[in-house]
C-alpha cells in the first residue's frame, strides 16, 4: 500500500492567500508569512519551531538582509492598515535588531532562534487589528 503524498505547489499557496487590502486579508497574509518565517517545522524532541528566518541566517549577510526585507514587507502591510507611526517604528526596531544579530557570520542564527522579530511584529499587528477591526478576530479553541 503506497502512502499518499500531498504536494504543495507555489500556485496553490498563492491561490489560498487573500489578495484584498481589507484588514482580514492583511491579517491572513501576515499570519501566513510569520508561520513561514518562524514556524515551518518543529525540531524533533523539543517544542521549538524553526522557520525560514533561522535557515536564512546560515548564509552570511545576504540571508539576514532577505529576512529583514520580508519583515519590512510585514511592517509595510501594517502601515497600510493604519497603524500608528510609533507601532510601525517598534516593528522596524524589531526588524533592525534581528537583522543586526543575523549579520554575525554563522553564529547569528543562534540569537535569531530566540529573538523572533516576525512573531513580535505579528503580535503588534494583531493587537491593533483586534482593537480597530474586531471582526477580523479569529477565535481558536
Amino acid at each position: 500500500m503506497k502512502p499518499t503524498v500531498t504536494r504543495i505547489t507555489p500556485g496553490s499557496i498563492l491561490d489560498s492567500l487573500p489578495m484584498g487590502r481589507d484588514a482580514l486579508s492583511v491579517r491572513r497574509r501576515v499570519e501566513a508569512m510569520e508561520r513561514v518565517m518562524e514556524g515551518l517545522f518543529q525540531i524533533p524532541g523539543t517544542n521549538r519551531k524553526v522557520g525560514l528566518d533561522v535557515i536564512l541566517d546560515i548564509v552570511p549577510f545576504a540571508g539576514s538582509t532577505i529576512a529583514a526585507a520580508v519583515g519590512g514587507w510585514m511592517a509595510w502591510e501594517a502601515r497600510n492598515i493604519g497603524m500608528s507611526k510609533v507601532q510601525v517604528a517598534r516593528m522596524a526596531g524589531n526588524i533592525g535588531f534581528d537583522w543586526a544579530l543575523g549579520m554575525i557570520p554563522f553564529v547569528g542564527a543562534i540569537p535569531d532562534f530566540f529573538f523572533r522579530s516576525n512573531t513580535r511584529n505579528l503580535r503588534i499587528i494583531k493587537k491593533h487589528l483586534d482593537r480597530h477591526y474586531p471582526s477580523t478576530t479569529i477565535l481558536e479553541g
